[in-house]
C-alpha cells in the first residue's frame, strides 16, 4: 500500500502531473475507447493545465519521496451553488490503494466548506464505477468537445453533498 498526502497543487507541480497524465492516461483508458479515440484525445487530455494547478483548489497525493501518484480538483462554475470536479488521475500502478478515494473526500471536504452543495462530473467511461462508489449519479452520455473539433465520449455524473 502506498503511503501518500493530499496537498494544494503549485504551478511547481506541472512536469509531474503531466508525467502522471502522460502515463497513466493510455493505461487506464485503453479497455474503454477506441484506438482512434485516444490517438486524437490523449495529446489534449494527458497535459496539466497551469491555470488549474495554480487555483488552489486542484491537488495532488504525494508519496512521502514527493512522487506525485494522483491529482484532481474542483473549480466553482457559474451558477453558485455548483461546482465542476477537474482533472482527476491515479497513477495507473497505484489504482485501488484509497489515492483516489481520499483525493476525492479532500474535494467534497473542502469544497462544501466552501458552500458548494452540488459537485457535476464528466467523468471518462473508464472511471464511471469509481465516481458511482464516490455517490456520484449518472446523468447519461456527453460529447465532451476538444480543441481542434475533436469529440471525446464521457459521462455526465453529479453529487449532491
Amino acid at each position: 500500500m502506498t503511503q501518500f498526502t493530499v496537498r494544494v497543487a503549485t504551478r511547481a507541480d506541472i512536469p509531474q502531473v503531466d508525467l502522471l497524465l502522460s502515463r497513466s492516461y493510455p493505461k487506464l483508458l485503453k479497455n474503454d475507447y477506441p484506438p482512434s479515440v485516444l490517438v486524437t484525445a490523449l495529446p489534449v487530455i494527458s497535459r496539466a493545465r497551469p491555470s488549474l494547478l495554480a487555483s488552489g483548489t486542484y491537488y495532488v497525493a504525494e508519496t512521502d519521496g514527493g512522487l506525485i501518484v494522483g491529482a484532481g480538483g474542483w473549480t466553482a462554475s457559474r451558477s453558485a451553488p455548483v461546482a465542476d470536479i477537474r482533472h482527476v488521475v491515479t497513477d495507473h500502478r497505484h489504482v485501488r490503494q484509497g489515492i483516489g478515494r481520499q483525493l476525492m473526500q479532500h474535494i467534497f471536504d473542502i469544497s462544501k466548506t466552501s458552500g458548494v452543495a452540488v459537485l457535476n462530473c464528466m467523468s471518462t467511461r473508464t472511471a464511471v464505477p469509481f465516481y458511482a462508489s464516490q455517490g456520484f449519479v449518472t446523468l447519461g452520455p456527453i460529447d465532451v468537445k476538444l480543441r481542434g473539433g475533436m469529440i471525446f465520449p464521457a459521462v455526465q455524473m453529479q453529487k449532491t453533498l
